[in-house]
């Protein structure tokens, strides 16, 4: 039976070298050579957010009494969105680009609060929640590294910044997120060279910078019993992964 196996092995490792080195028309052969081109990009993301909770923390009641309460708050499960843009890509040598991809981001994020020190009958924390709905405009930054073409097929990646305006307006929710944001990403896809156009799946990685929590949000908030919950965190990084299909 190992015998067996080893000689499978060697015949599916000798048929994958032959495929691999079979040569394939290519199709649009010259499309890389361009300086400049353009394309549009559609895709789906999902966003989370990272907390750093504050801990147990001093509060007055409404009756003047003052007493300590832990709150602990998390964004449970990570929410699907959709993202739609357009690119520009800059070709700065045979296997490097510089790319540029505005792009507007639709998602939302789900909070869960946990009060540590309200319990139930049943011993389990009082729990808040919040859907936190998102609407960003970045403007992504990228290097662009790709492999040598084979056939019709070409893998790379990128690295970038990606600044990030959130364009959702002020409400009276427990948090709310600052206007500006800067986030790293990554990411690695492959360009698919097709008859009439080039299609480009590709998966990336983005993470927050910068606090993206609004602690001033707290002052602003009427019900005096959301600003025990608003406090509960000193800060917040935004999460993101986008899976993105670009047409060039």
């Amino acid at each position: 039976m190992k015998r067996c196996f080893i000689i499978l092995l060697a015949i599916c490792m000798a048929a994958v070298q032959t495929v691999a080195q079979e040569r394939k028309v290519q199709n649009k052969p010259y499309i890389d050579l361009r300086p400049m081109h353009f394309g549009i990009h559609v895709g789906l993301n999902l966003q989370d957010i990272e907390f750093v909770n504050m801990g147990p923390q001093t509060v007055t009641l409404d009756d003047g009494t003052v007493t300590q309460q832990t709150i602990v708050m998390d964004a449970d499960r990570w929410n699907a969105g959709f993202s739609v843009g357009v690119l520009a890509d800059l070709r700065l040598s045979d296997h490097l680009n510089l790319r540029i991809t505005p792009t507007m981001h639709f998602g939302a994020k789900h909070l869960t609060f946990h009060n540590l020190t309200d319990l139930d009958p049943e011993g389990f924390p009082h729990e808040e929640t919040q859907d936190m709905k998102n609407t960003y405009i970045s403007f992504p930054v990228d290097l662009k590294f790709s492999a040598q073409r084979w056939n019709n097929y070409r893998p790379y990646l990128i690295a970038g910044v990606n600044p990030m305006i959130n364009l959702t307006g002020k409400d009276q929710d427990f948090i709310q997120l600052k206007r500006m944001d800067t986030f790293l990403e990554v990411g690695l896809g492959c360009d698919l060279y097709l008859p009439f156009f080039k299609l480009i799946p590709e998966l990336k990685f983005c993470y927050s910078l910068t606090n993206a929590l609004d602690r001033n949000h707290a002052n602003e908030l009427m019900d005096v019993n959301k600003r025990t919950y608003a406090n509960a965190v000193t800060s917040g990084h935004s999460k993101m992964i986008v899976l993105t299909f670009y047409f060039e």
